[in-house]
């Protein structure tokens, strides 16, 4: 399936980005973020527990993001 254009008045748009993202592309782009992390840790830090941390982290203050967004400005 090739790359189709997001077209927000197609009710189906969604339902064709979904099946052409798979659960594969969110693997790798976690996987690539922790890779980042890893790297970006100080020499003296770089440990699996500190990498989770961090990591943790900054997941936990996305969704707390995600959630006052919503809040702020309706359902996403």
């Amino acid at each position: 399936m090739a790359f189709q254009k997001f077209d927000p008045n197609d009710e189906e748009s969604l339902d064709k980005m979904r099946e052409f993202f798979n659960p594969s592309h969110v693997d790798n782009t976690v996987r690539q973020s922790l890779q980042m992390c890893w790297m970006m840790l100080p020499n003296d830090k770089r440990n699996a527990d500190e990498l989770e941390r961090q990591f943790r982290r900054i997941v936990d203050r996305a969704l707390k993001d995600m959630r006052e967004d919503e809040q702020a400005f309706g359902k996403m």
